[in-house]
């Protein structure tokens, strides 16, 4: 039986369940998922939100496969005000790198945001006293190692916090129980179609 269960992936918590050094693993979260489940994707330890498991094989492959490119929504804070010029660079393309090679970004959407309603995180962002922070919402569909970082950073702009907001259709606004870090929600019906969206 095909299992799907969504979690808030704290900062500091790798997106596996094997131990890897003194970091915490998603078996820290105290919830006894099926053997055979395992993370769709991954979020590095620095970042937190929306990740998605299940043993859905088909899925893994329609949501992990580059061709498919769908769409995922990372909200960031970013060092300074950003400004418009920098979101519509961020839209069109992005000079990074990849494994040491130049890469263009494929086109994104890029906006400024508001600050959103996010749990603490375990360890607070720098601050500044004199240079502000913002917001902006990046919704890719691709997905390189480091990508939103290396873009922001790339614009002047660095990654002081990333947060996955959504995949595809489904967004922690979805689910009430956001304000607090690695709640699991497990997907019936309805909401598991709105993954193959």
């Amino acid at each position: 039986m095909f299992r799907y269960f969504l979690i808030y992936k704290p900062f500091g918590v790798l997106s596996q369940f094997t131990r890897e050094g003194d970091h915490a693993t998603l078996a820290d979260l105290g919830f006894n998922f099926p053997k055979d489940v395992y993370p769709v994707g991954r979020l590095d330890a620095d970042s937190e939100g929306l990740l998605l498991l299940t043993n859905d094989n088909l899925l893994k492959t329609k949501l992990l496969e580059p061709r498919n490119k769908h769409k995922r929504t990372y909200y960031v804070q970013v060092d300074g005000e950003i400004t418009e010029e920098a979101c519509i660079t961020l839209s069109k393309e992005v000079k990074i790198s990849v494994n040491g090679k130049s890469y263009l970004t494929l086109p994104a959407l890029a906006l400024r945001i508001a600050e959103p309603l996010l749990p603490e995180r375990s360890r607070p962002i720098r601050v500044r006293k004199n240079i502000p922070t913002s917001w902006v919402s990046i919704s890719l569909h691709e997905g390189k190692n480091h990508q939103v970082r290396k873009m922001t950073a790339a614009v002047d702009f660095p990654t002081l916090r990333l947060v996955r907001w959504a995949i595809g259709s489904v967004s922690l606004a979805d689910y009430n129980n956001n304000e607090k870090q690695g709640i699991v929600w497990e997907m019936k019906g309805e909401e598991i179609q709105r993954l193959y969206q």
